[in-house]
């Protein structure tokens, strides 16, 4: 029987004080997949680093100069979480049988990934990483996650609610996704829409063991500001609901002001005029900044420019005896 060969991505951004934690845990994690007889033993270990500007790269090569099993992708610069990712999908895609995705802080609990290589030895092409509860999240992130998702399902998009950019693609899922060529990347709504026969498995998200989050709460908010505009017209669709609204207040508004000057001595409306004026010119500017979001996001793609740019790339081809010397070791 032919072991898959398995490709776990992991996408860097200054990551320099949790590096050496996550390459021993990920590594012990293949090995006793290798043991098993769950993978191939020219499964790896990808890194990339994303425009790191702390020594996350050095870290990588010395990995890579230590370890056949580890491989390594820099980009040129700073190009974004989602991008970075891709970059990694894409290379994995070429020497891999199935990828797992997952970030470096291991806030994911990586005993799960055993159940990501049993589900997809038993046909799934997908396998969702949900997290089963936000119980280390802080109230505040937690109750936003849970709008986000909610207003995501209002707005039509295919999530799957609490889960991230952990999870497992086959080989044929991944070459769907390389299809999709939007330059607004949003995976996690991505890949439901490649289809094919998928899966959950869950678990229990940790703490991040060291360093700092990546993604504050800016971050956050672009981030679903990103996927909502990428994937649905309907805030669109609202601002036209929301102006016929505003029309027909503002016709019963004339037909009460009108009622008013025939029937009695008209009162003074200062107040109320400048409140209205408020209002609606808040409410236009409102409708022409998300205009201008997904106007924003049709200039971005028809400049037609690279997702990223790869600036080195640390890879190897192992013949059977380095492979079976890695897992001996």
């Amino acid at each position: 029987m032919n072991l898959p060969k398995l490709t776990i991505v992991v996408p860097c951004y200054n990551e320099e004080e949790v590096f050496t934690t996550t390459y021993e845990k990920l590594r012990e994690v293949l090995l006793e997949l290798m043991d098993e007889n769950l993978i191939d033993v020219k499964s790896h270990l990808m890194f990339v680093d994303d425009g790191s500007k702390d020594s996350t790269w050095d870290q990588i090569a010395t990995a890579y100069e230590q370890d056949t099993c580890v491989i390594g992708v820099k980009l040129s610069r700073n190009f974004g979480h989602q991008r970075a990712l891709l970059a990694g999908l894409e290379e994995a895609e070429k020497i891999s049988d199935c990828v797992i995705s997952i970030d470096a802080d291991l806030q994911d609990d990586i005993r799960v990934i055993k159940d990501f290589v049993l589900k997809y030895s038993e046909g799934y092409d997908v396998v969702y990483g949900v997290r089963d509860s936000r119980e280390t999240d802080t109230f505040f992130k937690r109750s936003t996650a849970l709008g986000f998702y909610r207003l995501m399902e209002k707005m039509g998009l295919p999530l799957v609610n609490n889960h991230a950019d952990y999870r497992l693609l086959s080989k044929r899922a991944l070459s769907t996704l390389l299809q999709f060529k939007e330059k607004n990347l949003f995976l996690r709504g991505m890949v439901p829409l490649v289809g094919f026969k998928s899966t959950q498995v869950y678990y229990d998200r940790k703490e991040r063991f060291a360093g700092e989050s990546k993604y504050p709460l800016a971050k956050m908010i672009s981030f679903a500001l990103d996927g909502i505009t990428s994937f649905s017209v309907k805030p669109i669709r609202l601002i036209s609901v929301i102006g016929l609204l505003s029309a027909l207040v503002s016709l019963i508004a004339g037909i009460w002001a009108l009622v008013e000057k025939f029937m009695s001595e008209p009162v003074s409306g200062w107040a109320s005029l400048m409140i209205s004026i408020w209002f609606i010119g808040g409410l236009m500017l409102m409708s022409i900044g998300l205009i201008g979001e997904y106007i924003g996001k049709i200039y971005e793609e028809v400049k037609d420019r690279p997702r990223f740019i790869i600036e080195e790339s640390l890879t190897r081809v192992m013949n059977e005896q380095e492979a079976i010397q890695k897992v001996m070791e």
